[in-house]
């Protein structure tokens, strides 16, 4: 006759082992992603969209048979672990979220829960997993290359601007994604022949005087992906244009909203990928066994009301190439 304690341990290895979403509906209540968004709902419904879109593919149907718990950091650092602690303590069955700040304070907030990353510049760089083959822990999810595509950023906006020689890069260094991005970016120009002018950003309230402090001195202005940059690019792009800068970026928000280009991974399609992740830990899979995964879409984007505005006539042959114009 089995003993009660070996039954009980057997029980507790057999709970442990059955997908989440089956645990989820024995404790009476349906599988929960709790959602750590970056910026903004309004900023980032194009992402929220393709995400839910792409779950309701997979048959979870948010309200029915899957609940989010969305909560909104509005590109404030400084929120990031305070959301962290709060989806930890509801008990939701896996983090989803953004950015190297976000998903570094998600990984300290928790070991347990799923953590699935939609964007990330450089997990491997900036500890976020062991490796992109086998990422080990509870983290996974979707890597954008942000440092690899410097250079090629910097090729793209010297055929737009030819006359550039001074390149001013205004970052926020507390994230370590944005550092690992401003070092490469510094080897690009020292490679091109530019002068570099860095200047720091960490709060909203730096991003004037860090553009007053330019004085004239820079012919464009290459900004890192990061999530202060993009809740605040409405004004970001307002002082650029004010001051007759050029402006290089990673996403279509940015230049949506009168920035003068982007290159970079489709994010919307990142988001809606991260939902492939929650689907098969969801059923089963754990984060460590599931690799890291790279971008298949890719965008180069130009805004031309931004390139008139600031006098610049953009080649034939680079319209050509852009995926998409807005005007």
């Amino acid at each position: 006759m089995m003993r009660r304690r070996e039954f009980i341990t057997l029980m507790s290895g057999a709970v442990a082992s059955w997908p989440l979403a089956a645990r989820a509906q024995q404790a009476g209540k349906l599988p929960t992603v709790g959602f750590l968004g970056e910026s903004t709902p309004s900023t980032q419904s194009e992402r929220t969209a393709a995400f839910v879109q792409r779950l309701r593919e997979l048959g979870w149907i948010e309200g029915r048979t899957i609940a989010i718990e969305y909560r909104w950091a509005e590109g404030r650092s400084d929120r990031f672990a305070e959301i962290a602690n709060e989806l930890v303590r509801l008990k939701v069955d896996i983090i989803v979220t953004s950015s190297t700040p976000a998903i570094l304070a998600a990984k300290r907030a928790t070991s347990v829960i799923p953590i699935v990353f939609a964007i990330a510049a450089d997990p491997v760089g900036t500890g976020l997993v062991a490796s992109l083959a086998r990422p080990g822990g509870n983290v996974t999810g979707l890597s954008i290359q942000s440092t690899d595509l410097a250079a090629k950023r910097l090729e793209f906006l010297h055929e737009v601007v030819p006359h550039l020689r001074r390149l001013a890069i205004i970052a926020n260094i507390g994230n370590p994604a944005s550092a690992l991005e401003v070092k490469e970016i510094e080897d690009a120009a020292g490679t091109l022949g530019f002068e570099i002018k860095k200047l720091e950003i960490r709060r909203p309230e730096d991003i004037g005087p860090a553009f007053e402090a330019l004085d004239r001195s820079a012919d464009a202005v290459y900004l890192p992906t990061e999530p202060l940059v993009l809740t605040n690019r409405v004004r970001i792009n307002t002082m650029a244009l004010g001051a007759r800068l050029p402006t290089m970026y990673s996403g279509r928000e940015y230049v949506e909203s009168a920035g003068l280009m982007s290159y970079g991974p489709n994010r919307p399609d990142l988001f809606r990928r991260a939902g492939d992740f929650v689907d098969k830990i969801l059923h089963g899979a754990k984060p460590a066994d599931l690799p890291v995964e790279q971008p298949t879409k890719f965008d180069l984007i130009i805004n031309l009301t931004t390139a008139k505005a600031l006098g610049l006539k953009v080649p034939e042959s680079f319209l050509l190439r852009v995926d998409e114009v807005i005007e």
